[in-house]
């Protein structure tokens, strides 16, 4: 607990995969944080000190209260990731958030739902119609149907 500024809403690792870095705590994470039993003369979380798999007994706990047993941790981080990116929050914030320095790395877990997609290319496509009939009563735009044996034919290279 040493390494967590709950004032600031920081957590301040000393070492990681990539070295120290600040992970900031949005107020949900505190609060889960202030909550958590403390072990009598144990200053870390989860009482482990320093061990890759401490972790991996009390998130088999929680997958199954949860009824999640196929949830992987990195699958948190890459909902997180999706999540941020669907919110419309840029690539080099979502990083940062992250802790990641290279923007590829944050490509990789920064997918989006198809969703969003579509609900973007919905106002995209509200806005141009807006634009082409900006008066009222202005003439639609008439589309004709075109049939594949009218369109040019375009020679192939190898074409003789």
């Amino acid at each position: 607990m040493a390494w967590i500024d709950f004032d600031r809403g920081e957590a301040r690792l000393p070492d990681s995969e990539t070295g120290a870095k600040t992970i900031h705590l949005p107020p949900p994470a505190l609060e889960v944080l202030v909550g958590l039993a403390r072990l009598e003369r144990n200053p870390c979380l989860l009482g482990a000190r320093r061990s890759t798999t401490f972790i991996e007994k009390p998130w088999r706990v929680v997958r199954e209260l949860a009824g999640l047993t196929d949830v992987r941790l990195l699958d948190l981080r890459h909902a997180f990731a999706s999540v941020a990116a669907s919110a419309g929050m840029g690539l080099p914030i979502i990083g940062k958030m992250l802790g990641h320095t290279q923007a590829q790395t944050t490509q990789r877990y920064a997918h989006l739902a198809s969703d969003p997609v579509k609900a973007a290319a919905a106002t995209v496509a509200r806005r141009i119609a807006a634009a082409m009939n900006l008066a009222p009563g202005a003439p639609q735009l008439q589309l004709r149907e075109v049939s594949r044996e009218a369109e040019p034919r375009v020679p192939a290279a190898n074409d003789k």
